[in-house]
């Protein structure tokens, strides 16, 4: 919620830089994209054992290893550094740890 109305707070804590006016419209887009992400999951916390659960993990997994990927370039590609950046990455690594063994579970 924080990224779809105030994109500039967390954007700053977490790269330690400004948004301006584009980068607070990308901001929007993805707290708009964050918030679908979790209503769809929220939705189907009840069918976990379906093909669209085991779709919906898929998808957070592609997330948070892609958000994990990106802020880790940022830091040490592009030099950005935030006081929230590595403790996000932390956390979003290890969101993508428990996706693969959510996925491991229901294969079994």
């Amino acid at each position: 919620m924080a990224l779809l109305l105030l994109p500039a707070v967390p954007i700053s804590v977490l790269l330690g830089s400004a948004l301006d006016a584009p980068g607070g419209l990308i901001g929007r887009v993805a707290g708009v994209a964050l918030l679908a992400l979790g209503t769809a999951c929220w939705l189907a916390r009840n069918d976990a054992h379906s093909g669209a659960a085991r779709g919906l993990v898929t998808g957070m997994l592609l997330y948070n290893t892609g958000v994990a990927a990106v802020l880790v370039y940022a830091s040490l590609g592009v030099g950005l550094c935030g006081i929230g950046l590595w403790p996000v990455v932390g956390l979003h690594a290890g969101l993508a740890i428990w996706c693969v063994a959510c996925l491991r579970g229901r294969r079994a």
